[in-house]
């Protein structure tokens, strides 16, 4: 056993954050610790690696075992590159190797006993260098900063001038690199896009560690974790499974939870009104009786009625108005930054009703995309149109349309001005914020809480035609549920952004993968994009030469627009070509089921029926003609194509 929490008890005032929790990893497992914004998961990571003091309760560590966190967001203030950070966690192999290089030459001036002794110093010293992968030392680092997500032009930044979620990152690689026994992981997902999210899950199903991971990435829980625990109201539950077993288990025993509370309520109001009876009696051997009743009541341990869905926010996205049939139509769409070319030559529609989710890897353009169709960012070329009686809703990832210096009632207050107050009271309470709360001011807010107040204005808006740029963001697992099903029964139309792939799962009808420099068009789910990505990938988006010259660039476009042409010709062909002979077998089989009903006696002596069959197997082989000339035309076509 790795490590073992016991009866760990935190409250900050008279708030209970963790109320005698419990629970052990043992080697090489991987746990999820989950709970909604505030439920204390974080408190406890801080625990557990002693940064913060339990007011009850031990935290024991197997001996000689050593932990790893990542924070959510990281500080990392040093002078070196980004490939010299993570390489100073394999500084004992380079100063292995450096060693080794050292005895060498020694070895080639010492003799005798000398030199036996420094060669079996070396081979020793050697076994341990390989044992320990030291020859793939330098290649483990440049693998683990590509699967993160850092291309080889990025490896000697300095990491002073790296973003907040670069620096991260950066945290991330030094902590799998560093090779903790427990790997304490809060949101390791954050600031990574779908393929490093994907690598970093390869990685740690291999990892041959334990990890304790806070996240709300419920798709690469379901890929991970082999148990689950739940931090609700200060208490811990643990469930084995994945996220998905988890989530059918904890349906299961909220409903049990809620059936015994009921049960019990039930049985209370029985006993209550049976005592109220014997007493209505006024005879002593009733009195006695019911008081007798009375004191089991006082007896009894009340259930707690389960509370979370009450806590839950409420949201309903209802469009005033709908809009026609054609949402937006983005033709030949270009976007540049200096001689960073984003994407070239873009187009696609989506149609009223549609739940579009745009994915690909980070840095490639898909706010920016946004941004475009709503005009807040320049086209170099192409066009976005809007069709008609379409009412844009907008949500910012970064929050950028909220006003830092507001509150949070005149934020939508202002926003808003035909609401009066209770209006917008009850709208800001289904996303919890009641009482005082509304009157904090937005620059004082989580991100959570920020985003809470985004979807608030958003479900205000009434918009037709919503364009979501990281909707889950910052959002605990229940609230991103709540906004999944708001988004499911949204009757207006969805484009969004999101590296939440359980969330696309759940909600996307189409995916548009933005990736090199090209569109890709997946018609389904992102189960269904993993299935096809490669194929379709191949054929619509394939990897980029980098060292064309322009007039070569030029031809591969016209020739690649030709080839797409080409595959499209392909498909029209062959779907014709399957109705054509599915509808051919559907005749033939009638025309020989008529020569059948023709044969029989009692037809046969029907001049009516005879006539009504012999019309009707006339015009099959009319159109028998037809359709056996138009499957030899495309058969000729598809041979050509």
């Amino acid at each position: 056993m790795l490590l073992t929490c016991q009866n760990i008890q935190k409250s900050f005032g008279e708030k209970v954050i963790l109320d005698q929790v419990s629970f052990h990893i043992e080697e090489r497992e991987k746990v999820a610790l989950i709970g909604s914004n505030g439920a204390g998961k974080t408190t406890l990571l801080r625990i557990i690696r002693k940064e913060m003091e339990a007011d009850e309760g031990q935290i024991t560590l197997a001996k000689g075992a050593a932990l790893g966190y990542l924070a959510q967001s990281q500080d990392v203030r040093s002078g070196r590159t980004i490939y010299q950070e993570l390489l100073k966690e394999k500084q004992y192999l380079l100063d292995m190797e450096e060693k080794m290089r050292q005895m060498e030459l020694a070895m080639k001036r010492a003799e005798g006993e000398e030199l036996e002794k420094l060669m079996n110093a070396y081979a020793s010293l050697t076994q341990q260098f390989e044992r320990d992968n030291g020859y793939a030392c330098k290649s483990e680092v440049t693998g683990v900063l590509k699967g993160l997500g850092f291309s080889e032009e990025e490896f000697h930044k300095p990491i002073a001038n790296l973003s907040g979620g670069q620096k991260t990152r950066v945290a991330l690689g030094c902590l799998l690199l560093g090779k903790p026994d427990i790997l304490l992981l809060d949101e390791p997902t954050n600031h990574l896009d779908m393929d490093s999210i994907v690598w970093l899950e390869t990685y740690l199903l291999n990892y041959p560690g334990a990890a304790l991971l806070v996240s709300h990435d419920r798709y690469f829980l379901d890929r991970i974790v082999t148990r689950v625990i739940e931090l609700e109201q200060g208490k811990a539950m643990d469930f084995s499974g994945n996220y998905t077993a988890f989530s059918q288990k904890k349906a299961q025993v909220r409903e049990a939870q809620l059936r015994a509370y009921e049960n019990q309520q039930q049985e209370i109001r029985h006993q209550e009104e049976v005592i109220a009876k014997l007493k209505s009696f006024n005879r002593e051997k009733s009195i006695r009786r019911a008081e007798s009743r009375e004191k089991k009541l006082d007896k009894i341990t009340l259930l707690e009625k389960p509370s979370m869905e009450e806590s839950a926010m409420h949201m309903r996205l209802t469009p005033r108005m709908e809009s026609g049939k054609d949402v937006l139509a983005v033709q030949e769409l270009s976007k540049s930054f200096g001689s960073n070319c984003l994407f070239d030559n873009l187009s696609f529609e989506i149609k009223r009703g549609e739940r579009v989710a745009l994915i690909g890897g980070n840095g490639m353009g898909k706010t920016t995309i946004l941004k475009m169709i709503i005009g807040q960012q320049s086209i170099d070329r192409g066009t976005c149109s809007l069709g008609s009686r379409v009412r844009i809703g907008y949500y910012d990832q970064e929050h950028q349309a909220l006003h830092m210096e507001k509150t949070i009632f005149d934020e939508l207050s202002d926003a808003y001005p035909t609401l009066n107050h209770t209006e917008i009271r009850n709208a800001l309470a289904a996303f919890l914020f009641t009482g005082d709360d509304v009157f904090k001011k937005i620059s004082a807010l989580s991100g959570g809480e920020r985003g809470r107040v985004a979807l608030a204005k958003l479900m205000l808006s009434e918009a037709n035609f919503l364009l979501l740029d990281e909707p889950t963001n910052h959002l605990d697992i229940l609230s991103r549920e709540i906004l999944e099903e708001a988004l499911n029964n949204y009757t207006g139309t969805l484009f969004y952004v999101s590296h939440d792939r359980y969330f696309i799962n759940r909600t996307a009808t189409r995916i548009l993968d933005l990736t090199n420099r090209a569109l890709v068009n997946y018609a389904g789910g992102y189960d269904y994009y993993l299935e096809k990505k490669d194929e379709l990938t191949e054929i619509y988006a394939p990897a980029q030469e980098t060292d064309l010259s322009p007039s070569a660039v030029s031809q591969e476009k016209l020739s690649w627009k030709q080839k797409k042409e080409e595959q499209a010709r392909k498909r029209k062909r062959e779907n014709d070509l399957k109705k054509t002979e599915k509808r051919i077998g559907e005749l033939e089989e009638r025309d020989s089921e008529i020569n059948q009903l023709l044969s029989q006696s009692e037809i046969a002596t029907d001049p009516q029926k005879c006539a009504e069959l012999s019309s009707e197997q006339a015009d099959i082989q009319a159109e028998l003609e037809d359709l056996y000339e138009q499957w030899e035309s495309l058969a000729e076509d598809s041979e050509n194509i």
